[in-house]
């Protein structure tokens, strides 16, 4: 046989066997366990601190105009007494303290020029009273040596004295009157200088306030700002006593989570929870269920959903764990003891059968098993498996166009 042929042959070989082959599928496999079974439910959730000290946005009077952020401390950041946490813009406060200082230092001007006015009148006056005292001095002489007078001399001499004495009352009564109109000018002008003395007093201390200290060290754990829906930041405007940072005490932490009302009626206080942010998935920490609301609220603004807040009180702190991670709780409902479960995936159902695909050999065979409770991933088997089994995680027989598959049911 020459060359030529024998190539032919070996390719035709290679292609024969190459058509016989056929691509074994890979079946996903669980296997029967005995051990402890915890029905638990998880649920996403986030930290917090069970006491913060919330620092407020200052409340100042309207004339200073709106609270508008300017500077602000990074969120999370650590921070000592004193530490500036926000500023706020100063700028209409500024403008007030021009204006209050302007209007005091006019208002004091017109206070001195006034005392000096004052001072002026009363000197003319005082010089009439004098000019009137002497007049009816002169008068009274006059009268009481006008015994060897006329009649009518006399007559004049007395018309002459109580028209003395009538100017002089009357010059008595002007000084009165003058003194009683200028002490109430003065006291006029001084409430209004005083006025002028608290609105700039009172500008100072508002300034002062735009620029908001820590009152003690800690984590700087920024709010929501509820018009945006995201935290606050430079730029934004808020109200006078709205929460703007907190300052949580790290001690003693919390997880708050909600639970769908389909499931409430599963959770009790007291319940162990295994706590795990997502920041740090390799670590753990324990906690228990320690508050459950009594109504419940709709999960999103425009969802119906409705869920329960629950509160999970920590059993350890960490310098890991801070108000604002989201983690995962895994709350405890029920541990059973030595049972056999498998993993939910491998449990197939069809009317009224519930059956498994159990390794068997090199295939697999339709196992029927009685189930019971099951958690999230694993299902508790009754009857029909033994420890170690092994069963598949899908159908094996899906998509197999040349195999039969076994549907005798083993017992």
């Amino acid at each position: 046989m020459n060359n030529f042929m024998r190539f032919i042959l070996f390719t035709c070989f290679v292609i024969l066997v190459s058509c016989g082959k056929k691509e074994t599928k890979q079946i996903p496999t669980g296997r029967a366990v005995r051990g402890t079974f915890y029905v638990d439910l998880y649920e996403e959730g986030e930290i917090e601190a069970i006491q913060s000290t919330n620092i407020l946005a200052p409340r100042i009077s309207w004339r200073y105009g709106n609270l508008k952020i300017t500077e602000m401390v990074k969120d999370g950041q650590e921070v000592n007494a004193g530490d500036t946490l926000i500023v706020f813009d100063p700028s209409e406060v500024l403008k007030s303290i021009v204006d209050a200082e302007s209007s005091l230092e006019i208002a004091l001007e017109e206070y001195d020029r006034m005392l000096a006015q004052h001072a002026s009148d009363l000197e003319d006056l005082k010089a009439a009273y004098e000019v009137s005292r002497l007049s009816h001095e002169i008068s009274k002489i006059r009268f009481e040596s006008s015994v060897h007078e006329s009649e009518i001399m006399k007559r004049e001499i007395q018309l002459n004295l109580d028209k003395a004495e009538i100017s002089l009352q009357r010059a008595k009564e002007q000084i009165n009157n003058r003194l009683k109109i200028q002490n109430e000018e003065v006291k006029q002008k001084k409430i209004s200088i005083n006025q002028f003395q608290l609105r700039l007093d009172e500008a100072h201390e508002t300034l002062q306030m735009l620029n908001v200290v820590s009152p003690s060290s800690g984590i700087a754990i920024i709010e929501v700002n509820r018009s945006s829906d995201n935290k606050f930041q430079i730029g934004d405007q808020c109200w006078g006593g709205l929460s703007i940072i907190k300052l949580p005490n790290l001690s003693s932490l919390k997880a708050i989570t909600q639970i769908n009302e389909v499931d409430i009626s599963k959770i009790n206080e007291g319940l162990n929870v295994e706590i795990k942010p997502d920041a740090f998935s390799d670590s753990t920490y324990a906690g228990n269920v320690s508050k459950i609301a009594n109504l419940a609220v709709n999960k999103e603004r425009s969802s119906k959903i409705k869920v329960f807040p629950v509160e999970i009180l920590l059993s350890e702190t960490n310098k890991n764990l801070l108000p604002g991670l989201t983690v995962s709780c895994r709350i405890i409902i029920d541990k059973i003891d030595d049972v056999l479960y498998i993993p939910l995936d491998a449990v197939n159902r069809e009317g009224e059968s519930t059956f498994v695909y159990k390794k068997s050999g090199g295939g697999y065979n339709k196992t029927e098993v009685e189930t019971g409770i099951n958690n999230t991933d694993y299902i508790v088997i009754l009857d029909g498996l033994k420890e170690g089994d092994d069963i598949a995680l899908i159908n094996p027989f899906e998509e197999e166009s040349t195999e039969e598959p076994d549907n005798t049911v083993e017992s």
